[in-house]
């Protein structure tokens, strides 16, 4: 091997030692490289997809068709006759808009003298025992106009109407007459003068106008069961 030979081999070996000795130390520098299979299966990161978050509320319930309401009855066409006695009713029944300089007033027991003009409105004719001279006086007028139990007395010998008790609640109607014995002796304590009647189901729920105690739909139920507990209500059917 000449000279220069040896020299080239030197030279070759020096560089090959100088790149394992470079090798060595990065690898001493970084560690150890880490194994890409351990074995072992990865375990997966937890996400709000892979695993549904848990809640405490309830499971949805589908709403189920609600119970079937009671039946409302629809109101009855009204005459022409009844709708003129209430078009009277709804115009007067207050005091402010009493019709007294025609009629006058009795006081604080008018509620008669009111039906009876009511009744007028809706075609009723004066006679001998029902009357008023309609002067503004109340009191000129007969018994019967004026008296919760003289009317009673008067639609019952006339035939003018037909008497019905509580108990015949859908036989009532707008436009009849509706009486009430407070203390249950027998007479007739309040009149008043039917303004609605509402059937809902088996219920019969009935209104009335009047004067005394100033109503347009004052509730039957309430008169006889909160106004005058135990009192009774009667009406009187007009044809």
């Amino acid at each position: 091997m000449t000279r220069w030979q040896r020299l080239g081999l030197t030279t070759a070996v020096g560089a090959v030692l100088a790149v394992g000795a470079t090798a060595l130390v990065v690898q001493a520098l970084e560690g150890p490289a880490e194994s890409t299979n351990t074995g072992q299966p990865k375990t997966a990161l937890a996400t709000d997809a892979a695993t549904p978050a848990k809640t405490d509320d309830p499971a949805r319930v589908t709403p189920t068709d609600p119970a079937a309401a009671a039946p409302v009855e629809a109101a009855p066409v009204v005459s022409a006759a009844v709708t003129a006695q209430m078009d009277y009713l709804l115009a007067h029944w207050q005091l402010d808009n009493y019709n007294s300089a025609e009629w006058g007033v009795l006081g604080e027991n008018d509620c008669v003298n009111f039906a009876s003009q009511a009744m007028i409105a809706r075609g009723w004719t004066m006679d001998g025992v029902w009357s008023s001279p309609k002067n503004g006086n109340a009191y000129d007028a007969s018994a019967a106009w004026r008296s919760s139990t003289a009317f009673m007395n008067y639609i019952a010998s006339t035939g003018k109407a037909t008497a019905l008790t509580d108990q015949q609640r859908d036989q009532v109607k707008v436009g009849d007459i509706a009486q009430f014995d407070w203390d249950n002796t027998g007479d007739r304590d309040h009149t008043g003068i039917v303004t609605k009647v509402e059937k809902v189901g088996d219920t019969i729920a009935i209104s009335f106008a009047g004067h005394t105690l100033d109503s347009d739909y004052r509730s039957v139920d309430t008169a006889i069961t909160v106004d005058h507990p135990g009192a009774t209500a009667y009406y009187w059917s007009v044809p």
